[in-house]
């Protein structure tokens, strides 16, 4: 007899390439998918949100962890969420907020999206576990 599916959201606090917490998270999230289980959300907040800019190049030597997200997300239909505010702190913004701030650009990487606590708050309501990867 299988386990029953869990729902998880998973929040992500730790920079992308000086911690090991959006690598973690994402292996973390791979499998339970793979499980069989459900991510209600990922939800990017303090130096993880940097996992959306698209600006970001990374060595060839090393993992592109946002193209392993962006693929991740595309296959699973993933909601990944960027905290607003600690995405604009960092210069991270899509199109909407580049008009709002007056800014010639945006730099949010696809599959990600922007969206404030609320969001947060929501998965911790909406899922059966919340697992964070950081501080």
């Amino acid at each position: 007899m299988s386990p029953t599916p869990i729902s998880f959201s998973i929040l992500v606090y730790g920079a992308p390439y000086s911690s090991q917490s959006v690598s973690t998270a994402y292996r973390f999230t791979k499998t339970a998918i793979e499980k069989g289980h459900r991510i209600h959300r990922v939800f990017f907040y303090g130096d993880a949100v940097q996992i959306g800019s698209r600006l970001v190049a990374v060595p060839q030597d090393e993992v592109d962890l946002q193209l392993k997200w962006q693929q991740l997300g595309e296959q699973y239909q993933l909601d990944m969420v960027i905290c607003i505010a600690a995405a604009l702190k960092r210069g991270i913004i899509n199109s909407d907020e580049a008009k709002r701030f007056e800014k010639d650009a945006s730099n949010l990487a696809e599959g990600f999206t922007l969206s404030g606590l609320g969001q947060m708050i929501d998965a911790t309501q909406s899922s059966d576990r919340i697992v964070t990867f950081g501080y």
